[in-house]
């Protein structure tokens, strides 16, 4: 092997899977291995739920961005960890991991937002659609496509089926097609979609304007509003009526209440 590859190979296996950064109330955790277009790998995977059980713990962590390095947010799972070699057992493994880490943020207290350019592919989709909130650029292209190598994307599944209608889901799970940043916004997939010159500044425009409210009520609003939608209707007003009442007398809510009443 050529002494500059080696070099460059051995530079390359000490890279983190993430990079963390501090703006603020904002957190940012980056994929980093743009090298292999981001893919969640399982050391990926372990390094990104750590960080973010780290930030749910962190007070001063207010919103959460998502982002990733280089020409893409992710490529989806390390497809050299599902080779021939690989038993079933092995695989549910991964996946079970992987679940974990989309469960790890839905359950953050803190929004997360993912903060999308390049393409975003089957478990980084799945991972896109399992933030709370997405601003892509335009160029940004997105697709489930395992169906082109004979492999359902039954866990992406899971995600899409939940934050977009069901045909536009399953389309894109059937065909393996990329739909480009503006259909995922129509689907529901993606919020905003900006030049790729304007992304980072609209992220921190959004995360600002979280970060200015309540914690404690954005907290509580976060949790309710995932756990209401698996409810029936009667159910879920049920569970809304005791948050909202919860959050009603928290000190943020009766301070914010009483100074609006006072006025005039």
């Amino acid at each position: 092997m050529n002494a500059n590859i080696e070099h460059a190979s051995g530079a390359l296996a000490h890279v983190p899977p993430i990079e963390t950064e501090r703006r603020g109330p904002i957190l940012q955790i980056t994929l980093n291995r743009a090298d292999k277009f981001n893919v969640l790998s399982g050391a990926m995977i372990e390094a990104l739920r750590r960080a973010l059980l780290e930030a749910a713990a962190d007070p001063e962590v207010r919103v959460v961005v998502l982002a990733a390095s280089g020409r893409a947010f992710s490529a989806g799972h390390d497809l050299t960890e599902m080779g021939a070699d690989a038993s079933v057992a092995q695989l549910q493994a991964l996946f079970n991991d992987c679940t974990e880490l989309m469960l790890t943020v839905r359950r953050l207290p803190q929004p997360v937002i993912a903060r999308v350019q390049g393409i975003a592919t089957a478990a980084g989709c799945q991972l896109v659609a399992m933030c709370d909130l997405a601003v892509a650029d335009r160029n940004a292209r997105f697709a489930v496509s395992g169906i082109n190598l004979g492999l359902f994307c039954s866990t992406p599944a899971v995600a899409l089926s939940r934050a977009l209608l069901p045909k536009p889901a399953l389309e894109m799970l059937l065909t393996g097609d990329f739909i480009d940043a503006d259909t995922a916004r129509e689907r529901g997939l993606i919020n905003r979609v900006v030049a790729p010159e304007d992304l980072d500044a609209e992220v921190e425009k959004l995360a600002l304007a979280i970060a200015s409210k309540s914690q404690a009520a954005i907290a509580m609003g976060k949790r309710l509003f995932y756990e209401q939608l698996e409810r029936p209707l009667a159910e879920a007003y049920a569970q809304a009526a005791e948050v909202m009442a919860k959050n009603a007398v928290a000190e943020d809510a009766r301070s914010a209440i009483a100074r609006f009443t006072q006025r005039g």
